[in-house]
């Protein structure tokens, strides 16, 4: 059961955002662009509130995104995962019993063949596949890797969410908080 079947997992841009997630019904949460100094506190408030976060270390402002970076976020600031485009980050959040999300961008043939590569070693938790928008892309994803795969990027309709789920994603990352309304 991937993430007690939740099909949307909204992704916050802002403190704003992440604050207006407290009182939501999901239980897991993306946490995008914050600062280090402001982890702590973000995760206490989410475990306060019942909430798992899942933290995208590619764009943590002050961290840069590495392993141990990874160690850091894993020993220090405990999330339910991380997400990141670095196979190390994966590695070490896997390593330490979290959530590892590996993060692919479908650009062309070429850079799909070298993650295809990557996942062959790395074996990531689950791949977030961008866009999110190309659904037999999600599909080959899953089928060429056996590896569960997340939507995100460039989903703005219920519509292309639904393809998305579809085609084969456990669930959709995004950032439009009128996809949170998705069920």
């Amino acid at each position: 059961m991937h993430f007690h079947q939740q099909k949307i997992l909204p992704a916050a841009r802002s403190i704003k955002d992440f604050e207006a997630l407290m009182d939501s019904t999901y239980q897991y949460i993306i946490l995008l662009d914050c600062h280090v100094a402001q982890l702590k506190a973000l995760i206490q408030l989410a475990n306060r509130h019942s909430k798992k976060v899942l933290l995208h270390v590619d764009l943590i402002q002050g961290l840069r995104n590495d392993e141990h970076a990874a160690e850091f976020l894993c020993q220090q600031i405990k999330p339910a995962g991380l997400i990141s485009t670095r196979t190390q980050v994966v590695h070490v959040a896997k390593k330490k019993k979290l959530i590892g999300i590996q993060r692919i961008f479908l650009l062309d043939t070429h850079a799909l063949e070298t993650s295809y590569r990557l996942l062959e070693t790395s074996r990531p938790d689950y791949i977030e596949v961008l866009p999110g928008i190309i659904p037999h892309m999600i599909r080959e994803v899953h089928e060429r890797t056996g590896i569960p795969v997340l939507a995100g990027g460039l989903i703005r309709t219920h519509e292309e969410a639904e393809q998305a789920l579809s085609a084969g994603a456990v669930a959709v990352t995004t950032s439009n908080r009128s996809l949170w309304k998705l069920r």
